[in-house]
């Protein structure tokens, strides 16, 4: 007893323990006991074998806390992947240990209680849980049992599930994208992002860019997945992009997912209103009311959205304020009812679209507006009545008298045609074109002096034409045309011969149809006389000496003259005779015949 572990009771020879005993540390204990007879010096021993009985005084213990085992996921269902182990000191039942899992946190492994052989319950994917670790109790047999969590002892038990690339990546991005047009290159435009559950290799995804970025506008960035601006963009060039993209892992074989990204580039004010014209020309009829259409201006702006709206005005300038437009639609109407005659042609320079972007951008077009005609004017005479003078020996066709009328409007509105009205009795006839009125037969003053009548100046519009009438007054002027005519020719004149000296015998009459000095008839006697003389003026013939005889008789030629420019004269005969010669004075022929040439001369 090197401890000391026992005491004996040196009279009645009784042992007892004097320390605790532990059975784990020694179960057998061997004494060697001594006997001795008062002082004598023989004495005698025994040997005392002391079996220290087992209690259940240990829990069991893990000789190691912690564990790592590393399992494919293609093991089946039932199959040993980890053995656990741990002692207990005691003995018996008390030193025999079950075991068991201490957390149900997974129900993918069992463990065999008396073996602590762990069993795979399922099967198990890396992809949905890479690692199981299984806190593993150990508990004796003992009564009361003991149990390793007592001494907070148990055994964690990590198993790892070895990944097989079974997986193919999945876009966890989404698949659209907006950006500005107007940013700069290697401008961060999305962040594509896929996740492939499996471990390793097989769960590392590149990306890549299969189609859709032809014009290399994007640039992507296999291993962040950063897609950025690679050129500038331009939203009027193209709207929208469609990329197919693809993440693919590193496994063996590779496995891959693939996603259209649509980007959408959203426009800035970048592009200027353009009219479809540079220059609008069109024309409108005049005398229109108020708000009459006139033509359609149209711009195009290729930005989206306000941006793209647009609004239209006419800019200050000559003319302006005869017209107004919609600001939307573009149309322009009239703002006043427009006049041909006053202004034919509008000029505008100013009209002008702009955009409702921010800043708004704007462009200008030109308009040239032509009025057209409305036949609003009749003709319009020189004068508002025509008095003329003409000569009665014009000829057929001479031109007495130009007219002339005009007319405001244009085109055949304005196309001035004449006509007469009223009977000229046959006299004259105008020009339709030029206005030019003209005889059309030889006139004569002494059948009619003067004609009157309507000239009228129409216009060529083929709706309604307008037309105005002058009167017109022509006079015609006398010309020496005409003979003096005698009133009675041949005259017989009886004359007593007792008539005294200075008596008229007899008086000679003549008269000429024309005017003035063409007109006005003067006497002579043709041959010289010394008995009688006439009067110029009144024709008188007067004896100037007594006669001769009882039988006297004679004849006397007296001419009656015009005083025009080329006097015209007549001729007649004066019979003077006597009481004692009367006689019947008759001509040679009852009928005188005689074929006189035209165009003979006068006189």
């Amino acid at each position: 007893d090197p401890q000391g572990k026992f005491s004996i009771d040196p009279q009645f020879g009784i042992i007892r323990t004097k320390k605790r005993l532990d059975h784990e540390a020694q179960s057998v204990v061997v004494l060697t006991v001594q006997s001795q007879l008062g002082k004598s010096p023989v004495y005698s021993s025994t040997q005392v074998n002391i079996s220290v009985t087992d209690v259940n005084d240990n829990p069991p213990v893990f000789l190691t806390k912690s564990d790592k085992v590393t399992i494919s996921h293609t093991q089946l269902p039932g199959t040993a992947v980890y053995i656990a182990h741990a002692e207990d000191k005691d003995s018996g039942l008390n030193g025999a240990v079950k075991y068991r899992i201490a957390s149900k946190q997974s129900n993918a492994f069992s463990i065999d209680p008396s073996l602590g052989v762990v069993n795979l319950t399922r099967t198990v994917f890396a992809d949905k849980q890479q690692e199981y670790v299984l806190p593993i109790a150990a508990e004796d047999c003992g009564n009361p049992p003991l149990t390793s969590l007592l001494v907070l002892d148990s055994l964690a038990v990590k198993i790892v599930i070895l990944d097989t690339n079974d997986n193919s990546p999945s876009f966890t991005s989404l698949p659209l994208s907006y950006v500005m047009e107007d940013v700069e290159v290697g401008f961060l435009v999305h962040h594509l992002i896929a996740k492939d559950p499996d471990e390793g290799k097989s769960g590392q995804v590149t990306y890549h860019i299969l189609s859709g970025n032809e014009n290399k506008a994007f640039v992507l960035d296999k291993i962040t997945g950063l897609l950025t601006t690679a050129q500038l963009l331009d939203r009027e060039v193209q709207e929208r992009y469609s990329l197919t993209v693809m993440a693919l892992d590193d496994g063996s074989p590779a496995l891959s997912a693939t996603q259209v990204l649509t980007i959408i580039v959203l426009d800035v004010n970048d592009g200027t209103p353009v009219f479809l014209k540079q220059l609008y020309e069109t024309a409108v009829r005049e005398n229109q009311d108020p708000g009459a259409f006139v033509i359609k201006v149209e711009a195009v702006d290729r930005d989206a959205g306000l941006n793209s709206l647009l609004q239209y005005e006419i800019l200050p300038g000559a003319g302006y304020e005869k017209f107004k437009i919609n600001s939307e639609s573009g149309e322009l109407v009239t703002a006043a009812s427009l006049d041909r005659e006053t202004q034919e042609v509008f000029s505008i320079k100013g009209s002008s679209c702009r955009d409702l972007g921010s800043p708004s951008r704007s462009s200008t077009a030109q308009l040239c507006l032509t009025v057209l005609d409305e036949n609003d004017h009749s003709p319009l005479f020189a004068k508002t009545h025509y008095q003329i003078s003409v000569t009665e020996d014009l000829e057929e066709g001479s031109a007495i008298l130009d007219l002339s009328a005009s007319d405001e409007d244009d085109g055949l509105n304005g196309e001035v045609v004449y006509s007469l009205i009223d009977d000229t009795y046959g006299a004259f006839a105008i020009d339709s074109a030029t206005g030019s009125i003209v005889t059309t037969k030889a006139l004569d003053r002494e059948t009619k002096s003067q004609y009157t009548f309507r000239a009228v100046a129409s216009d060529c519009s083929n709706h309604f034409p307008r037309s105005t009438t002058v009167s017109v007054v022509v006079h015609i002027d006398d010309v020496n045309d005409n003979d003096p005519l005698f009133l009675q020719n041949p005259i017989r004149a009886f004359v007593p011969d007792e008539t005294a000296v200075n008596e008229t015998v007899a008086t000679v009459r003549a008269e000429d149809v024309d005017l003035g000095s063409n007109g006005a008839v003067v006497f002579n006697l043709m041959v010289a006389e010394t008995v009688f003389q006439i009067d110029a003026k009144r024709g008188d013939i007067i004896l100037r000496e007594p006669l001769a005889s009882k039988d006297f008789s004679t004849q006397l030629l007296v001419t009656a003259s015009d005083q025009g420019i080329s006097p015209r004269t007549a001729t007649a005969v004066v019979i003077i005779f006597t009481e004692e010669q009367e006689e019947e004075i008759s001509f040679s022929h009852s009928l005188y015949e005689a074929s006189v040439p035209e165009n003979s001369a006068a006189g």
